[in-house]
């Protein structure tokens, strides 16, 4: 299989709001990450740091720009490989301990992390059967209810757990701008890891739901409008026998 340089690897979109998406186009839609960069006053945040098989510093200078924290959404690898690199890292408590310790079970490098999910590899010596994980342990934590605050801009957290015990969303009420993590994306949604819980995920569902969002980034996949949010809601709950109470 072909490899890609490593100034090739990322691809930067600005997508308005001040938000900018970063994501690794040579990595197969299924399993690439969108990696979320929000510009703040006073400090930059960024949502996920992708697989980290090229490094973001080193080759997004946006990420550099002024201080910024990296929040994780959750904690599998294809979401915390460049956490690493940053010095202000925030993770829910329930995944504290993976984020400091990643394994490549507890990340899923095992079984996804393989040559299959590329469409070209990452430069040289990459090797997937050696891919692991960074150790980042956090230097602090969200939990649902807490502001992420960047001086002129405020994230409210939404613990959004199902997918995995410490998944987040974020919501910013102003803007109407949902960042929803893998809890719900506009593509095939995983609901079946080592550590999900259905009937937890229905509850994040559920409430994510009541959500008045005009724009919802998911952890994969494209952005979608808030019509498409409750109509993919919908859809899944009424899936699942679940919809309840919900229009």
């Amino acid at each position: 299989m072909e490899r890609v340089d490593a100034d090739r690897w990322y691809r930067v979109q600005h997508v308005g709001d001040g938000v900018t998406l970063i994501d690794e186009p040579f990595i197969k839609a299924f399993y690439r990450c969108n990696i979320w960069h929000v510009r703040g006053r006073d400090r930059d945040l960024l949502i996920d740091s992708g697989m980290g098989v090229v490094s973001l510093r080193a080759h997004v200078p946006l990420v550099t720009e002024k201080r910024l924290t990296a929040l994780a959404s959750h904690t599998h690898f294809d979401h915390i490989g460049c956490h690493h690199e940053f010095a202000e890292r925030i993770v829910h408590p329930a995944e504290a301990d993976i984020l400091a310790h990643p394994t490549r079970a507890a990340t899923l490098a095992n079984p996804y992390a393989t040559d299959a999910i590329f469409e070209a590899l990452p430069p040289a010596p990459y090797a997937s059967s050696d891919y692991g994980v960074t150790s980042a342990a956090a230097t602090g934590f969200v939990a649902d209810g807490d502001l992420v605050d960047l001086g002129d801009r405020r994230f409210e957290v939404i613990h959004t757990p199902g997918h995995s015990p410490g998944g987040v969303a974020l919501w910013e009420a102003e803007t109407g701008i949902l960042f929803s993590g893998d809890i719900v994306y506009d593509g095939p949604l995983v609901e079946d890891t080592y550590h999900a819980n259905a009937a937890d995920y229905v509850a994040s569902m559920a409430r994510l739901f009541d959500i008045p969002a005009r724009v919802v980034h998911g952890g994969h996949f494209p952005s979608y409008d808030g019509r498409r949010h409750k109509a993919i809601i919908r859809a899944w709950l009424t899936e699942k026998g679940a919809l309840g109470a919900k229009p």
